[in-house]
């Protein structure tokens, strides 16, 4: 099987998206996951840009050993000078250094008329400028990388000019960027392949490929010139840069290792550290990963609809074509939510350690609908939360049929509850200091034939969020013994009514 190489630039293009900003000594952290990643290249930096950026590349060059160290040029000679002697402690050092070359970027960027009057003289001047860089940074190191910038949208003629042009000055890699992202597959892998065809001397370089993602086809046009001769895949990790950011190195990576069969390519890069990798990444840059990011986002191995669920439980290869293992990722879950069915519920009942009859999980089921109507998912505290609230352990002398309560600023907090008892409904109605006082009061004016008294009241939540299930306990004790009362729901005063009513059927279960 034929192996690509693996050029990571999360530390440099990745570091460039909006709001984003790495010092130096998070930078050798995460240097140093890629090491363990096994990228084949880190592009730590661009020298010139920064003095932070200049001690960042210096830093990762001691620290990290076996992937080669790269540094970011322009074709300007000062950038590759000071490049040259950020990677002087480099064990194995690239400066990657290049120049716009299609037609709107050198009409534009180049406008200054020391570069030409016509189109024609600045495509020389740039070509010429092109080799020169090359040649100084061939000074430095045996290892140099050159862009063509915004090649996805060059002429081909000149473009494969000065491709032949570079690799004739001593490029090892010359890389072909999709620097705004415009490509389409089809389109990019066969400019690939015509490079590599059509270039006489390509053989004696490797084509490296750097795709943008501003239509959603970065890693759809790297791997479309993967199949068209691309010895090296450029990108981030978690698809991070400019703009929309780059092709995603771990989904690059996983469609090259998933379909196998068809690529026949394979890389170096030990997976079952992409999902570490991932996360401090995201960790160091402060953001968010999306919970429906490919390979590895929260819920690329979460599973709902009652239909997969069923078919993943009975075999992961129904639904899932990664193990969540070889990435490293925590592992696969089954996300409790109104349409995962019971079968789902059961499931995840018994990894909770909980076992019940046909009639009690029906019971449960039913409770875990309602819940599930109001939250987007039911996590395991929630569940925990259900079953105590519904399986009950003494008998309901008393149950509560219906409530409603009054409160606010400026408000007096009433309450009416209807409670079913002896088979009768019987309302009570009351005023309070807050609504939970108020319905408490108005359960005690239907309750009459026995004496206790509340001792104590805690209100909390069984998960984070603000649709969270909301647990209450209370202690109430007779003249014989104390009980503690336990309620949940999504509403905290029906909660608070639920955890009363137990603790007084509790008390009747013992005057028995």
């Amino acid at each position: 099987m034929k192996k690509i190489k693996v050029f990571d630039t999360t530390l440099r293009d990745g570091e460039q998206a909006a709001g984003s900003r790495l010092g130096t000594h998070a930078k050798v952290e995460i240097a140093k996951q890629l090491e363990k990643l096994n990228v084949d290249v880190i592009e730590a930096g661009f020298p010139i840009s920064s003095p932070e950026d200049f001690n960042s590349v210096v830093e990762i060059s001691k620290a990290v050993r076996k992937p080669v160290i790269c540094g970011l040029t322009r074709a300007v000679a000062k950038d590759i000078d000071v490049c040259g002697q950020a990677l002087k402690y480099a064990a194995k050092s690239r400066i990657h250094t290049g120049i716009a070359v299609s037609d709107i970027h050198v009409m534009h960027k180049f406008k200054d008329l020391r570069y030409g009057k016509t189109i024609k003289e600045k495509k020389e001047k740039i070509l010429d400028m092109a080799v020169k860089a090359v040649l100084q940074a061939k000074q430095y190191t045996d290892d140099v990388e050159f862009y063509a910038e915004d090649a996805g949208r060059a002429d081909r003629k000149y473009l494969f000019e000065i491709v032949h042009a570079v690799i004739d000055a001593g490029a090892t890699v010359v890389n072909i960027p999709d620097t705004t992202g415009y490509s389409v597959p089809e389109q990019f892998g066969d400019l690939i392949y015509n490079i590599k065809t059509k270039v006489s001397n390509v053989d004696n370089a490797v084509i490296s490929v750097h795709c943008h993602n501003d239509l959603g086809m970065a890693v759809s046009n790297t791997l479309a010139a993967i199949l068209n001769g691309a010895g090296q895949i450029e990108g981030t990790i978690n698809g991070i840069g400019e703009r929309a950011g780059n092709a995603a190195i771990e989904e690059v990576i996983m469609a090259l290792k998933i379909r196998a069969g068809y690529y026949d390519i394979d890389t170096d890069i030990e997976i079952k550290e992409l999902y570490k990798t991932s996360r401090l990444v995201a960790d160091k840059l402060n953001l968010t990963i999306p919970q429906n990011k490919a390979v590895i986002g929260k819920n690329a191995f979460a599973h709902s609809s009652g239909i997969h669920v069923d078919g993943f439980l009975k075999n992961r290869d129904t639904y899932e074509i990664i193990n969540p293992d070889d990435i490293g990722f925590p592992k696969s879950s089954v996300v409790l939510t109104a349409r995962t069915g019971k079968h789902g519920l059961r499931h995840r009942l018994n990894d909770l350690g909980y076992s019940f009859k046909d009639d009690e999980l029906e019971q449960i089921y039913q409770r875990f609908l309602v819940v599930a109507d109001k939250k987007s998912e039911v996590v395991d505290e929630d569940l925990i939360a259900i079953i105590n609230d519904e399986i009950k352990t003494v008998e309901e002398v008393i149950k509560l049929e219906y409530l409603h309560s009054i409160s606010g600023t400026g408000t007096i907090p009433s309450a009416t509850v209807e409670i079913l008892k002896n088979g009768k409904k019987i309302r009570g109605t009351a005023f309070g200091d807050g609504p939970v006082d108020a319905i408490y009061k108005a359960i005690n004016c239907v309750v009459k034939d026995i004496k206790f008294e509340l001792l104590d009241f805690e209100l909390g939540a069984a998960s984070g969020g603000t649709d969270a299930m909301a647990t209450a306990a209370v202690k109430v004790k007779d003249d014989r013994i104390t009980v503690i009362g336990n309620g949940a729901s999504t509403d905290v005063v029906e909660a608070s009514a639920k955890a009363y009513i137990n603790g007084i059927n509790k008390l009747y279960s013992y005057s028995e």
